[in-house]
């Protein structure tokens, strides 16, 4: 009798299949795992006979020494979790967040060849559960191989929260003079179409022979293997579920791009934050989580409003065109700003971003605008709601609430542009 993992060759009516039995709960399909690391499900009822071509073995590899090279810069690669580093659990079927750091190194070997290598496993979590308290524990880590000799940082993170997280290593770090890039892949290893090593790589080209210094992100420019980007880590928003390439820069443009195959980097802007002779590492990574993101959207009562007000210090306002909310005259909707004018007068903050994605907000345009502005609620140009969030929840943990208001609309690490310019942009 087969079991899962086992190599089998399933013979039905009309075809021959060979792959890996995968477990199942289902009692009417069989699955198996293609070579090209793609699932199939084939109905039971068609099924003449299951050959067992392999029983499954227990491989006990031992890991290879890795050896530096002086010729070769170092990089450190930290280690949080994610589809980066995931394989299939043969127990359940599913894929999870199983390999330690040194494992990721094994699956990459051509790493090697572009730089020394040291690794550390700092979570092992799916990205959805990051908490501020991830964010510091990261930072920890990033200060202690920067200053232990590392050329640069690579990151490997769950995709669906990542660009949450570099905003948040973006503002941490005040200063730091070596680059640091979050990576994470779309596909999973196991998969035929995994873009993990490809963006690993890319990631490592980047970090040896670039001059820049501080957060970004590195994914794939398109959906084949030719060439990764590098995005900026306060301006880049994940743009697809499943796309590799799913991430793009929001109102700005790409740092640089990277050819996968050469190893070639093309710079696509020159006003990035460069390594200087003498730089210290200055991080500042206190958070507080009492900031509520709220979507606006159209029949919107005065509850949700009333409970944002009651639980917490700091509202991003994710307000539709340029800035516009249910808060007009009438009265339902006078309801929801009587309660935002209340809130700001007792000290809460009020900030407005779009849900537009690109563009940006203006409190002149309108009468609606001007009076939410009246009231004291702060209009943050382009900067995305995600970065918002993260931006005002670090400002309120290191500084009190009338300096990150004042702080909120000031350019601090790239999250607001100077001016809109109009081009093609990937809307997916």
């Amino acid at each position: 009798m087969a079991n899962p993992q086992d190599k089998v060759k399933i013979i039905t009516k009309d075809k021959e299949i060979e792959g890996i039995l995968m477990p199942t709960e289902s009692e009417d399909s069989v699955f198996i795992k293609l070579d090209s690391g793609y699932n199939i499900g084939i109905d039971k009822k068609t099924v003449k006979k299951i050959d067992i071509l392999q029983k499954k073995v227990e491989k006990q590899q031992k890991k290879k020494a890795i050896k530096e090279s002086k010729s070769l810069k170092k990089i450190a690669i930290l280690h949080t979790g994610g589809t980066i580093a995931s394989k299939v659990n043969y127990e359940t079927g599913g894929v999870i967040a199983a390999f330690s750091a040194e494992d990721l190194l094994e699956m990459v070997p051509e790493l090697a060849t572009i730089s020394n290598i040291e690794t550390e496993l700092v979570a092992n979590m799916m990205s959805e559960d990051m908490r501020t308290s991830n964010y510091k524990k990261l930072a920890k880590a990033i200060k202690k191989h920067a200053e232990s000799g590392a050329d640069g940082i690579i990151i490997g993170h769950g995709t669906d929260t990542l660009a949450y997280t570099a905003a948040a290593l973006s503002f941490i770090f005040e200063s730091i003079n070596i680059p640091v890039l979050l990576v994470g892949s779309q596909r999973s290893s196991d998969r035929g179409s995994t873009d993990s090593a490809s963006n690993l790589i890319c990631a490592a080209h980047f970090i040896t022979q670039t001059d820049f210094a501080g957060v970004a992100v590195c994914m794939h420019h398109t959906s084949d293997d030719k060439t990764c980007a590098i995005l900026p880590g306060t301006k880049t928003r994940k743009m697809h579920t499943s796309r590799r390439d799913a991430f793009k820069p929001i109102n700005a443009d790409p740092i640089a791009l990277i050819d996968y195959e050469k190893g070639k980097i093309s710079h696509q802007a020159n006003n990035y934050p460069k390594k200087q002779k003498e730089s210290k590492i200055i991080l500042k990574d206190k958070f507080d989580e009492s900031v509520g993101l709220l979507k606006t959207h159209p029949f919107m009562g005065d509850k949700i409003f009333e409970f944002f007000t009651k639980n917490y210090d700091a509202i991003i306002l994710e307000a539709t065109g340029l800035g516009q909310a249910p808060t007009n005259k009438g009265e339902e909707h006078l309801k929801n700003y009587e309660l935002l004018k209340k809130y700001i007068q007792k000290g809460g903050i009020v900030a407005v971003t779009s849900q537009c994605i690109y563009g940006r907000v203006h409190p002149d345009v309108y009468v609606n605008l001007r009076r939410l502005a009246n009231i004291g609620c702060i209009f943050c140009e382009d900067m995305l709601p995600e970065t918002a969030l993260i931006k005002l929840s670090w400002l309120l943990g290191n500084y009190d609430a009338k300096k990150a208001s004042e702080l909120l609309t000031q350019d601090l690490r790239g999250e607001i542009s100077d001016r809109s310019l109009y081009k093609e942009e990937f809307i997916g």
